[in-house]
């Protein structure tokens, strides 16, 4: 079994992959297709469009879909934007801590090179 940081340079470099063979400009969705096709080629274990609940003092306030959720504790958050900027990180901390997970990864395509920012709790 691999240590849950040790799935998140697996799943970059899926993106990687990804990236090089579509390179950029194409919208989030069809990232997200080629990257589940990377995915399952590496037997990662996973859910894409997770639906997640929303907590604030244990309590149920909402839901919210992720990207995917990899191995029950690795979120990943795709975006297709000209440059991950510091709300980006922000957002992608704040879902961290609502739904309970301990690594979040967040990939943007739509750059020359593959940009992520990963973020360990």
């Amino acid at each position: 079994m691999f240590y849950k940081w040790e799935i998140t340079y697996k799943i970059i470099w899926c993106a990687m992959k990804v990236h090089k063979e579509l390179w950029c400009w194409f919208q989030e969705v069809i990232y997200q297709r080629a990257l589940l096709i990377e995915l399952g080629k590496e037997w990662l274990v996973f859910e894409r469009e997770k639906t997640m609940e929303v907590m604030y003092k244990g309590r149920k306030i909402g839901t919210r879909r992720v990207d995917f959720l990899v191995d029950e504790d690795v979120m990943v958050e795709l975006k297709a934007i000209t440059k991950i900027e510091e709300v980006n990180k922000a957002q992608l901390m704040n879902y961290i801590e609502a739904y309970g997970v301990r690594i979040g990864l967040l990939i943007n395509f739509w750059t020359k090179e593959l940009e992520y920012y990963r973020f360990i709790k």
